[in-house]
């Protein structure tokens, strides 16, 4: 039998996050099953002594002991993990719906766009411009206002600097799509770089204003994106939408 699809679907917003959560759980839960299977021989052993067959109890106990208290230490060290990650791909599913509204206005919107070892969260083809939107998902702190602060170039999360600046991340990730869209249409483009911050208030200095970074929180960025001045025409939106979703079927068959 074949499949009706001519071709596989596009991505959907946080499709990376889930499949990373599923190999993860795969890969971190193995130890743990072994703990049990451990813990399973040294009742049988004790099973054994119990009826007069050849016992060998202790050492068995020894082992299945360790093997559980190992697990017991990877079991949290996974739901830490798990948390982070599940946060993480509920950030990029909220992005995303919002980002759907744009399609009223014309907009192509991408999901999930698979690079080499990185992947894009959103990108939106509007009249506007082209955008790279990247997703960053904190917990709230227990007390207090959650507060993004921007000054252009760095990003302080309630004051503390991320260890990885998202500015320089989407930065890259927008001279990676440039370039993958100027090889496959022939034709220049200069996507703007995007960092929201689901649940957060962001704060952008006086400097920030002048910076071609935005950071906002998501709710504002359908806005932002409609409210700016056009510079592409349908028919190049159609150009690069059609081109960056070749890009993205052809990497799903990997």
């Amino acid at each position: 039998m074949k499949s009706p699809l001519k071709d596989k679907p596009l991505r959907n917003p946080g499709q990376s996050g889930d499949e990373y959560i599923q190999e993860y759980l795969f890969d971190k839960l193995s130890p743990v099953m072994f703990a049990l299977f451990m813990a399973f021989l040294a009742v049988m052993e004790w099973y054994k002594s119990a009826t007069n067959s050849p016992p060998i109890p202790i050492p068995m106990t020894v082992i299945a002991i360790i093997s559980v208290l190992y697990a017991v230490r990877r079991v949290s060290i996974l739901k830490k993990k798990l948390k982070a990650l599940r946060l993480g791909r509920d950030g990029e599913i909220a992005v995303g719906q919002y980002l759907e509204r744009l399609r009223e206005n014309g907009a192509k919107i991408f999901h999930d766009i698979p690079g080499n070892g990185f992947n894009l969260d959103h990108v939106v083809i509007h009249k506007s411009g082209i955008y790279v939107i990247e997703t960053k998902t904190f917990s709230k702190p227990d007390k207090g206002q959650p507060i993004v602060t921007y000054d252009g170039e760095k990003i302080l999360v309630n004051g503390k600097e991320s260890s990885r600046n998202p500015v320089v991340q989407v930065k890259a990730a927008c001279n990676w799509l440039k370039e993958i869209l100027k090889e496959s249409t022939g034709k220049d483009c200069n996507p703007r770089p995007v960092v929201v911050f689901p649940g957060w208030f962001v704060q952008p200095t006086v400097e920030a204003k002048n910076s071609d970074v935005w950071v906002l929180n998501p709710k504002a960025l359908p806005a932002f994106i409609s409210n700016s001045k056009s510079q592409l025409e349908n028919d190049e939106i159609n150009l690069f939408s059609f081109h960056l979703s070749r890009y993205v079927r052809e990497e799903n068959k990997h």
